[in-house]
């Protein structure tokens, strides 16, 4: 399958593994470039430019595909050496960079300099517009259903998406809610370039995090996540556990008068515990809606294969036998 996204980060598949903290490893980046996609390492996972450039290393040891680094830029008043790590990301030989958060604007020059992409997280139309604007080659449509931050607009992809082709010059992959051919095709038919997928990557075989979380993703419905952090205006999709009643606890109590020190313990500094350690309920962790649409670990490889043929299956027979009147190759 030949889309925009293939052809402008030379891949076989328009499959994308989006950044996620301490889960974008280079095991798994490797696992799905191999397999025709592209996999993703998480650039401020690694604690310091030196950490990111073993990291990239190692990704290009484990395979000769094209593989992307997100690079996220957070609010913060200790800023992570920016710098730093767009230099290792250069210096490594990355084709693509995934960025997310805050504007890019400033690390744009060198990127593209260096000759390369750039693909921009967005929640919204307007965002997204912004990205092309700034000079962006591609954007990541991020939906209400996705796990981690959705934004604060709560539009879901099937209006996000649409919106988004009518809107932009620039090719766009869908983001949040993605698990399946039916994901792949529904994103198509609106519009996207193809997908970005996060929570579901989890659950494979590749994925470096501990069994528990990918055992947990299984397990989860597509009621089994909450939306915490919203009177923060900081909103995040993650899956119910121990810590996140606590926090919703703490919201309820505290009202607007909520304070982010106040939920501290369970949102901060967690993410090692529980994906690499397995300590499912020692704090909050993103997860998607998706969850509910996933129930096997496969490898990246397996279900990427799958995805495509799938998909393949889907607009040869059933949508192409609908235009054709009959019920029975449609079916």
């Amino acid at each position: 399958m030949k889309t925009r996204i293939t052809e402008l980060f030379g891949i076989e598949h328009p499959i994308i593994q989006g950044g996620m903290h301490y889960v974008g490893f280079a095991e798994l980046a490797a696992a799905v470039s191999n397999a025709g996609g592209l996999g993703t390492i998480t650039g401020l996972t690694q604690k310091s430019p030196a950490d990111l450039a073993n990291e990239i290393a190692k990704c290009n040891d484990l395979t000769d595909k094209p593989f992307a680094v997100n690079l996220t830029f957070l609010p913060t008043v200790n800023a992570p050496d920016y710098p730093g790590y767009v230099k290792a990301i250069i210096e490594g030989g990355v084709k693509v960079v995934e960025t997310a958060g805050r504007n890019p604007v400033q690390v744009m020059p060198y990127l593209k300099d260096a000759g390369i992409k750039v693909i921009h997280k967005c929640t919204s139309v307007r965002h997204s517009l912004k990205a092309q604007e700034i000079g962006c080659d591609a954007v990541s449509v991020d939906g209400f259903e996705c796990g981690g931050h959705p934004g604060e607009d709560d539009i879901p992809n099937m209006i996000l998406l649409p919106r988004a082709a009518d809107e932009l010059e620039i090719p766009f992959v869908s983001s949040g809610g993605q698990a399946d051919a039916r994901s792949l095709v529904a994103s198509l038919a609106m519009g996207a370039d193809g997908m970005n997928m996060g929570t579901r990557f989890m659950a494979t075989k590749e994925a470096p995090i501990h069994q528990n979380v990918k055992d947990a993703i299984v397990a989860a419905s597509e009621l089994d996540t909450r939306l915490i952090m919203r009177p923060l205006r900081n909103t995040e999709r993650v899956l119910m556990n121990e810590a996140v009643a606590r926090v919703l606890a703490v919201e309820t109590e505290k009202g607007a008068d909520i304070k982010f020190e106040d939920i501290l313990e369970d949102v901060a500094g967690v993410y090692p515990k529980v994906m690499l350690d397995g300590e499912m309920d020692v704090g909050v962790w993103s997860c998607g809606m998706v969850a509910g649409l996933i129930d096997d670990i496969p490898t990246c490889k397996e279900l990427i294969d799958r995805i495509m043929s799938e998909a393949d299956a889907i607009v040869r027979s059933r949508l192409e036998g609908m235009l054709a009147g009959s019920v029975a190759a449609a079916a």
